[in-house]
């Protein structure tokens, strides 16, 4: 599992039959700052999320195709929550009710 914001939502017009009806979004990884990491790439929504979103994604799988119910969907990526806040230690780094707090360089 990882976290990662949400960028936009993908239309296509050529699916396979296990995606139809599935809402997809295109999201980026991040870690629980904020911070980039790793490429984006497309996830199927299972939790409503909108643009802007901080989200928890399944990136596996077996988890992706009990989660869809097919043991042979070809699916991998599925958002599976949507981040209410973050704590580290005892700060708070991310809230969804005042976005991210403000990144301290390292």
């Amino acid at each position: 599992m990882f976290l990662a914001d949400v960028l936009g939502t993908v239309v296509s017009p050529v699916q396979h039959p296990i995606l139809d009806g599935e809402r997809l979004l295109l999201i980026r990884p991040v870690d629980p700052n904020g911070v980039q990491r790793g490429i984006a790439r497309i996830a199927i929504d299972r939790s409503r999320a909108g643009v802007g979103d901080r989200i928890l994604v399944v990136d596996e799988g077996n988890a992706g195709r009990d989660l869809i119910g097919d043991p042979r969907a070809p699916v991998k990526t599925i958002v599976v929550g949507v981040v209410d806040y973050v704590e580290l230690g005892d700060e708070t780094v991310y809230d969804h009710r005042t976005g991210p707090a403000p990144r301290r360089t390292p």
